[in-house]
């Protein structure tokens, strides 16, 4: 495992659904580029959301890295899980700050089928958390 600071702080946040402390671990000024939604998601509130949302959906029981490419300040690390019986394959694209902090992450997905349903489960998971 590469020691790039933030990223022990990720796989907790994946792995173990540490969400506690993700306000400590976003910048402020984080950016989400989605899948699924074309404007860029920012503000830590806002990324902390779809981050959590993400963590349930795609970050299920299936879900594991299969590669981890890293330098000093970003890691590409990409995956495998799956939905309702559809294999779901991506990318997390993730900048950190020199402190740790998560400053941006681009999720890439793949097949079209799994865009889908990355699509309506997350709208269903996010419509939940309004109420």
């Amino acid at each position: 495992m590469n020691t790039l600071k933030g990223l022990d702080t990720w796989y907790r946040f994946v792995k173990d659904k540490e969400y506690e402390d993700i306000s400590d671990f976003l910048d402020e000024n984080a950016v989400l580029y989605s899948p699924i939604v074309f404007k860029p998601i920012e503000g830590s509130f806002m990324v902390g959301m779809y981050l959590m949302a993400a963590a349930e959906i795609i970050g299920n029981g299936s879900f594991k890295y299969v590669r981890e490419v890293c330098d000093d300040e970003n890691a590409i690390l990409e995956f495998e899980t799956e939905i309702n019986g559809i294999t779901v394959e991506g990318v997390d694209m993730i900048k950190f700050t020199k402190e740790g902090k998560l400053k941006e992450i681009k999720v890439m997905i793949r097949p079209l089928k799994a865009v889908n349903i990355v699509h309506q489960k997350m709208g269903e998971y996010l419509e939940k958390m309004k109420s």
